[in-house]
């Protein structure tokens, strides 16, 4: 297989997936707080390397029926591209079930929902989307690209299709300043994006990225741990009734959840609030890891 670039990143649940790589870096790579492609050019991969993949993938992987497309944003793909790939896969490797990919809220809106389920028909079936938060000030302020409305009509768009929904909401991004209005306005974005699964990720500040030079300036300052449990719980309840799945398990969190909302919304609040009383044991800071 043919991987490019210093990084090649996929979501925790796509561990046993095929990691085909059909784009290099990512399409935006402004965020502040990312430094995964920020020396990376973006750039599509030819077709005829991705045809060799294939054909390695026929060859060697008929155990797996999951493939993730990576880098950081396939769905940029003209839409003719995409509709090849994706019959490319269903050709060469008839039983792959399920197809994969990153995508962010510009990508998603330069889709019709007509072509996000021509997408689905053809093997898509999950969409990982990086919300991060749905306070307009902090997605301006972390040059997110997109507006709290742009991510609604972005998560709208890929749940009109028929496709399944991942958003991530980043713990700590807006700072001490904006720490509560962030958790309650993401709350709110995240139940009308009406998503099939919540993944929470707690900031981790690397060396390189903007938002760590400005910590180092003193102009961010991360909330400490209670701020961030506190975070956690208010974007909890701000999510109201939404159906979902929610996970705070990746290791860059101080508190693992895994639970179904609402049903599991009141142990889960109990489960931060124990948390914060200091009677449930938090992940050490030496194992907490992007």
């Amino acid at each position: 297989m043919d991987y490019q670039g210093e990084h090649l990143i996929r979501p925790p649940s796509e561990a046993d997936s095929i990691i085909l790589q059909v784009t290099v870096g990512c399409s935006h790579n402004r965020c502040t707080f990312c430094g995964t492609y920020r020396a990376e050019k973006f750039r599509l991969k030819d077709e005829a390397t991705i045809a060799a993949d294939l054909a390695f993938v026929a060859r060697h992987c008929r155990r797996q029926s999951r493939i993730f497309l990576a880098d950081g944003d396939v769905l940029i793909l003209p839409q003719e591209r995409l509709r090849r790939l994706l019959q490319d896969i269903r050709q060469q490797a008839p039983w792959v079930k399920r197809v994969r990919l990153y995508a962010n809220a510009k990508a998603v809106r330069h889709k019709s929902v007509q072509e996000l389920k021509e997408l689905a028909e053809l093997g898509l079936d999950r969409v990982y989307l990086g919300l991060e938060s749905g306070h307009d000030p902090t997605l301006t302020a972390i040059e997110k690209g997109s507006t709290a409305a742009q991510m609604i009509d972005a998560g709208q768009a890929v749940r009109a299709a028929g496709l399944f929904l991942s958003v991530t909401a980043l713990l700590g991004v807006a700072g001490w300043e904006n720490s509560e209005a962030h958790a309650e306005a993401t709350g709110r974005v995240l139940a009308a994006m009406e998503p099939n699964q919540v993944g929470v990720l707690t900031l981790m500040l690397l060396p390189g990225t903007p938002l760590y030079q400005a910590a180092g300036r003193g102009d961010f300052i991360l909330p400490d741990q209670a701020g961030l449990l506190r975070e956690l719980r208010l974007m909890v309840t701000a999510m109201g009734e939404l159906r979902c799945q929610l996970h705070s398990n990746h290791p860059s969190n101080y508190l693992a959840i895994n639970a179904r909302l609402p049903r599991d919304r009141e142990a889960v609040l109990n489960a931060i609030d124990r948390a914060l009383a200091g009677e449930v044991g938090l992940r050490p800071e030496a194992l907490r890891a992007l």
